[in-house]
C-alpha cells in the first residue's frame, strides 16, 4: 500500500486549500473530519471526492471504501481540530433542489461559526425543512461550523450566501409568513404565536436583525425573560423558538 508522507504532495496541497473559504468557493468542495461525519455523508449518499486516512486508523474504514493512506503528520495538516480523529474527506457540495417549505430558519448575518452550526443542528432536531444563511453569515462549510453541525447539513436543505432581500421574496412566493425575532415594543411573546408555515429570522449576535427584516415582518416575536440578563445567546434563543413553534 502506498502511503503519502509528504505534506507537499499535490493532492494534499490541493485538499489543504479547502481549509479556506476561498478554496471551498472556487472548488465547490469542502472537508469533513472524523468517522461520524463520514458515516453521515455515506448515509446521505454525498459525493466523496477523496478520503484520507492515517495509517493507524485504516482498520476503522468501512469495507469496500476507497481511500488514500497518509502519515499522521500529513493527516494533521488537513485537520482543523487539536486532536484529529484520523480521517479527513473531501465532499462535493450538494445542491438543495426540491425540499419542503413549511418551517424554515433564516440566519441573517450570524457570524459566529459555533452559533451557525448549533442552530442548523437544532433546526434539524426540531424538524425544520431548511436553513438559509445570508452572505455575511459564517461559512457553513468551515471546519468550525462543521464540528457544531455534526452532520445535520446532510439531513435538511441548507442554502448559504443569499441576500436577505432575495430571501424575503423567496419565502413570500412559497406562501410563508415572516416571523422575526427582536426585542421591540411591537413584538409579542413567542407563546402567543400561532403559525403553521413560517420563516423564522434570527439576527446578528451584536446588532440583531436588520431594519429591513423588521419592516417586512408579518410578526415580530420575543422571548420574555424574568431574570436580569439583557439578552440570550442567539443560538439558545433560536432553540427555544424552534422547538416551541
Amino acid at each position: 500500500m502506498e502511503i503519502i508522507t509528504s505534506k507537499e504532495n499535490k493532492k494534499i496541497k490541493s485538499a489543504r486549500q479547502l481549509l479556506t473559504r476561498k478554496g471551498r468557493k472556487q472548488s465547490g468542495n469542502y472537508l469533513i473530519e472524523g468517522f461520524h461525519l463520514l458515516e453521515e455523508a455515506l448515509k446521505a449518499k454525498a459525493e466523496l471526492v477523496e478520503i484520507f486516512v492515517s495509517t493507524d486508523k485504516i482498520e476503522k474504514v468501512p469495507a469496500g471504501l476507497s481511500f488514500i493512506a497518509v502519515s499522521a503528520d500529513v493527516l494533521r495538516s488537513l485537520a482543523s481540530s487539536d486532536t484529529p480523529q484520523g480521517i479527513v474527506a473531501i465532499v462535493k457540495k450538494m445542491e438543495a433542489d426540491d425540499f419542503e417549505m413549511g418551517k424554515v430558519l433564516i440566519l441573517e448575518d450570524v457570524q459566529d461559526p459555533g452559533n451557525v452550526g448549533t442552530m442548523i443542528r437544532t433546526a434539524d432536531a426540531a424538524g425544520f425543512d431548511a436553513v438559509f444563511t445570508t452572505n455575511a453569515s459564517a461559512d457553513i462549510y468551515s471546519p468550525k461550523v462543521m464540528r457544531a453541525m455534526q452532520g445535520s447539513h446532510f439531513h435538511l436543505a441548507v442554502v448559504d450566501g443569499v441576500t436577505f432581500e432575495n430571501l424575503v421574496g423567496f419565502v413570500r412566493d412559497a406562501g410563508l409568513e415572516l416571523l422575526v425575532s427582536t426585542l421591540s415594543k411591537n413584538s409579542i411573546n413567542y407563546k402567543a404565536v400561532k403559525m403553521d408555515r413560517f420563516a423564522l429570522v434570527m439576527g446578528n449576535e451584536g446588532n440583531g436583525v436588520s431594519d429591513f427584516a423588521v419592516k417586512n415582518a408579518d410578526q415580530l416575536v420575543h422571548i420574555e425573560m424574568p431574570g436580569q440578563a439583557e439578552s440570550l445567546n442567539v443560538a439558545v434563543a433560536a432553540g427555544i423558538l424552534m422547538f416551541a413553534l
